[in-house]
C-alpha cells in the first residue's frame, strides 16, 4: 500500500507540473497577440501629447472661419488699417491697441524687432506697425488675413482674445503668453464698436446701429455680454451694463458647470462661443434657447440650432477641451500675501466661515451640481434669470489672485476680497472678527 500511495503522489505531481507548463505557455501565447499594458500606455501618452498640441494650437490660433464675419461683414480690418492705408478712420496704432487691452506675444517677434522695441525705435503711434504685428501673428487673439500684395484684407478672432494675457516681460501689454488668464484689460465692446458696419447686430437686436455702438461702449474693460444676442437685455434694472466679467479658463479640471451662471460644461461653452459669439462656421444645439419668452432673439433667429457646412468647429472641440483642462491655476508670487495670516485664514475658511461647504478643495467648487439660487448667496437674480438654470455657479477659487482687477462676482460688484468676505459675514451671519476676516482674505490670495 505504501508503494502504491507513493506512485499516486508522483503521478499527481507530474500532472500538476504539466498543467503549470500549459498555463504558462498559454499566457505567453496570449501576450504575443494581445497588446501589453505598456503598449497601450504608450498610445495613451501619444494621444495626450497630440491632444495638447492640437488644443493649444486651436486655443491660440483657430478662428473657425469667423474672419468672414469680422472682416468681410463688419469690416473691422478697415478700422484697423485706417484711411491712410486704404481703410477708414484714424486706424488702430499699437499704442491705441494696447490701451484697449490687446496684448502682443513677444515670442512671435524677431530678435531684431525686440531690440528696437527695447531701444524705443518702433513707432507705436502708427497703424502700419499694427499691420506688421498682425503679419507676425503677434497680436494675441486676433489673426490678420493678407492678399498676395500683403494688404490686410480681413481679420478673425481667436479664443485667446479674451482668455489669455501676457506677462509684460517686454513692456506693458507685451510679453509671453499666459493662456487661460482672464484679460481684464480687454475692452471687447470698444474694439467691436470700431467696426464700420454694425448692421448685423442692429438687425438682430432690432435697434439702430448707434444704439448698438452705445451698448458696446457701456461694457468697459474686462467685460462681455454673452446673453445680449439671446435676450436683448443690454442693461440691468439699476441702469448699469448687463455685461459680466471675463472669467479665467484655467483650473477647471474636475469642475462641473462653467461660467458665472452655469449654462453648461467647457465643451458646451466652447461650441456656444465659437459659433454664436465668435461667429465661426460650426454647429450648435441647445433647445433651451428656443424659448420666445426668456430668449426672444435666439428663438426668433434660430440660434438654438445652428448648422454650418463645412463644420469648422466641432472637429476641434475635443482637443480644445483637453488643452483647457490641462491649464493649471497659477500659484501666487512670493510676497503677494502674508503666509502666517494665510495659515490662520485657512482654519477660518474650513471652520467658522464655512467656506468649504461650497468651495470644496482641491477644485474649490462643488463636486457635482455646483449651482445655487440667488437668495442662497444674498444677491439679486438678474443675471441668474438670464440662464436656463436661473442660478449662480460656485466659482473655483484657485488662482483668485490673477483676476482681482475689475472686482468680484459676475459683475464686479465687490471691488475687493474684504468686501466679499463682509458680504458673506452679513448674509450668513458668521460673526467673524476683523482679524479673522483679514486672515481669510490672505488665505484666498494664497490659493
Amino acid at each position: 500500500m505504501l508503494i502504491k500511495s507513493s506512485w499516486i503522489k508522483k503521478i499527481i505531481f507530474l500532472i500538476l507540473i504539466v498543467l503549470i507548463i500549459l498555463l504558462l505557455y498559454k499566457g505567453l501565447s496570449l501576450r504575443t497577440v494581445t497588446p501589453t499594458n505598456g503598449t497601450y500606455d504608450e498610445q495613451v501618452t501619444q494621444n495626450a501629447e497630440r491632444m495638447l498640441r492640437e488644443g493649444k494650437e486651436t486655443f491660440r490660433f483657430a478662428t473657425f472661419g469667423d474672419e468672414e464675419f469680422w472682416g468681410k461683414t463688419l469690416r473691422l480690418h478697415e478700422a484697423i488699417k485706417g484711411s491712410k492705408l486704404g481703410g477708414v478712420g484714424p486706424g488702430l496704432s499699437p499704442k491705441a491697441a494696447l490701451s484697449l487691452g490687446l496684448k502682443v506675444d513677444s515670442e512671435a517677434l524677431p530678435s531684431s524687432l525686440i531690440e528696437e522695441l527695447k531701444e524705443g525705435q518702433v513707432d507705436l503711434s502708427d497703424p502700419a506697425t499694427t499691420i506688421e504685428l498682425l503679419k507676425l501673428n503677434a497680436v494675441v487673439g486676433i489673426k490678420g488675413f493678407f492678399d498676395n500684395s500683403e494688404q490686410l484684407r480681413s481679420v478673425g478672432i481667436e479664443c485667446a482674445l479674451c482668455h489669455s494675457t501676457v506677462d509684460n516681460s517686454l513692456g506693458e501689454g507685451i510679453g509671453r503668453r499666459l493662456d487661460g488668464w482672464a484679460n481684464r484689460d480687454l475692452n471687447v465692446g470698444a474694439i467691436i464698436a470700431l467696426a464700420p458696419n454694425l448692421k448685423p447686430f442692429s438687425d438682430l437686436l432690432g435697434v439702430e446701429e448707434q444704439t448698438v455702438r452705445n451698448v458696446l461702449l457701456s461694457w468697459g474693460p474686462g467685460k462681455f455680454d454673452a446673453e445680449l444676442i439671446l435676450d436683448g437685455k443690454a442693461f440691468r434694472p439699476d441702469g448699469k451694463s448687463a455685461a459680466t466679467l471675463i472669467p479665467p479658463a484655467f483650473g477647471l479640471a474636475g469642475v462641473n458647470l462653467h461660467t458665472w451662471t452655469g449654462f453648461g460644461s467647457i465643451p458646451y461653452w466652447n461650441a456656444f462661443v465659437a459659433v454664436l459669439e465668435m461667429h465661426g462656421k460650426g454647429r450648435f444645439f441647445d433647445p433651451r434657447l428656443n424659448d420666445p419668452i426668456q430668449y426672444p432673439i435666439a428663438a426668433q433667429n434660430g440660434l438654438w440650432n445652428v448648422i454650418n457646412e463645412p463644420d469648422l468647429v466641432s472637429p476641434k472641440l475635443p482637443a480644445l477641451h483637453f488643452y483647457q483642462l490641462a491649464l493649471p491655476a497659477p500659484k501666487p508670487p512670493k510676497g503677494s500675501y502674508d503666509q502666517e495670516a494665510a495659515q490662520l485664514g485657512k482654519i477660518v475658511f474650513n471652520s467658522k466661515a464655512r467656506c468649504n461647504k461650497c468651495h470644496v478643495p482641491p477644485t474649490f467648487s462643488e463636486p457635482g451640481y455646483n449651482m445655487h439660487k440667488p437668495k442662497e448667496i444674498g444677491i439679486d437674480s438678474f443675471q441668474a434669470d438670464r440662464s436656463p438654470e436661473k442660478r449662480y455657479r460656485t466659482s473655483p477659487l484657485k488662482g483668485l489672485w490673477t483676476h482681482q482687477k475689475g472686482g468680484f462676482y459676475h459683475d464686479g460688484r465687490f471691488a475687493t476680497l474684504i468686501e466679499v468676505v463682509n458680504h458673506y459675514d452679513r448674509v450668513l451671519e458668521l460673526n467673524l472678527s476683523e482679524q479673522e476676516k483679514r486672515d481669510l482674505v490672505e488665505y484666498l490670495k494664497s490659493l
